[in-house]
């Protein structure tokens, strides 16, 4: 589950470690009781463990084909299933196989093992509205995008570095008490689907998954003709900002002076003229560039923004920080280190850094192609700067 930046391949050194920050905790979470509230009209599953009752409000309207999977399952009305499992309720009798404390509690795997499935992988489902913004979230379990089965977990508190990675389909009403008090090996005894008002009860589950299933190359070839032209609409309009970019950098290596190794750099703004002494810590806040003017990682959140790149889960996480390093032992590309070791503590620049000096003719993560020369802006710090 963790984030990987493109960075990591500009710097050969793993940066990925504050994507760990929300579910690195392992106190266990104190059981709290839930307030009971007045159900409003939905899709209910109410799940009987032995440790007692949760329910959980489904969203059928929001995520439709996740919801009717898992009604399908617990009503034993899901064609799509392998052989031993049709015309029985799925999820009874099976185990939580995984408890994290303060992380989630997870299950519907009838290994209990986390290798199973029912038979079948279906689709991610992603609404903007559906976050993992609190305790109680039902969220689908996977190994990976639209390897989607039976299992789900349960959060006990806000996990946003799963946002769209994992399905959310649904939120605990009441029974927070006993998903906090779950442990590992207990038994889901039943799951009950209730339906509440006319429109929840038009919602025919096992029709609408067998429905998708049946035609699901059709729905791949419509969601990927959509993903098209989202792209293609995307990149008409950060077109103008790249040639822009493109532009400014011209304009800038016009006055940049060229080292021994071929590193061409140009100091935008000076800052103090101390340079860090060897061994200290700093902080470099960079944005890196193709020769085109595509961003191919920025520290920056607003330079996210402005190139189409923003990552709602990296802000999440605090991830838009400049990066940690230790003066005169850089363990950046060679033209990276190069470049800050020419800078004073508060100086912009701007460095252009050909392909023997970067990555060469390996290229890097599909984004960096081989051979690639390419730029970045950076800014040298002595501290993190105070949070806005």
């Amino acid at each position: 589950m963790k984030l990987k930046f493109i960075c990591v391949l500009l710097l050969a050194i793993s940066v990925g470690s504050y994507a760990q920050k929300g579910k690195s905790k392992t106190t266990a979470k104190k059981a709290t009781t839930a307030q009971k509230a007045t159900d409003p009209e939905g899709i209910f599953a109410v799940m009987e463990t032995n440790k007692g009752r949760i329910t959980i409000q489904l969203e059928y309207q929001k995520t439709p084909i996740t919801v009717a999977n898992f009604i399908s399952l617990a009503e034993g009305t899901n064609n799509a299933v392998s052989p031993k499992y049709k015309g029985k309720p799925f999820y009874t009798g099976l185990k939580f196989h995984r408890v994290i404390p303060d992380f989630m509690i997870q299950g519907g795997d009838p290994l209990g093992t986390g290798a199973g499935d029912p038979g079948y992988k279906f689709k991610d489902e992603f609404h903007p509205d559906l976050k993992h913004n609190s305790g109680g979230i039902l969220s689908m379990a996977n190994s990976g995008p639209t390897t989607n089965g039976s299992q789900f977990f349960i959060t006990h508190k806000e996990t946003p570095w799963l946002n769209n990675k994992y399905t959310v389909f649904g939120k605990v009403t009441s029974g927070m008490d006993i998903v906090n008090i779950i442990t590992q090996n207990d038994v889901i005894m039943e799951v009950k689907i209730v339906r509440k008002g006319s429109e929840a009860k038009k919602f025919d589950a096992a029709k609408i998954f067998n429905d998708y299933f049946e035609n699901k190359d059709a729905y791949a070839k419509k969601e990927a003709d959509a993903l098209l032209a989202k792209k293609k609409e995307a990149e008409a309009k950060i077109a103008p900002v790249k040639a822009a970019k493109v532009a400014e950098l011209a304009k800038a290596r016009i006055t940049a002076t060229k080292t021994e190794s071929g590193l061409e750099y140009v100091v935008t703004k000076k800052g103090s003229n101390v340079k860090p002494a060897p061994g200290t810590q700093v902080y470099v806040h960079y944005s890196g560039f193709l020769e085109d003017g595509t961003l191919f990682d920025s520290s920056n959140g607003e330079v996210n923004k402005l190139f189409g790149k923003f990552d709602e889960n990296r802000a999440a996480q605090n991830g838009y920080q400049p990066l940690p390093a230790t003066a005169g032992s850089y363990n950046f590309v060679p033209g990276f280190s190069e470049g800050l070791n020419q800078l004073s503590i508060g100086d912009k620049a701007t460095l252009f850094i050909p392909s023997a000096l970067g990555y060469g003719e390996r290229g890097a993560g599909g984004v960096i192609p081989p051979n690639a020369n390419i730029i970045f802006e950076v800014e040298l710090l002595d501290a993190l700067p105070a949070k806005q």
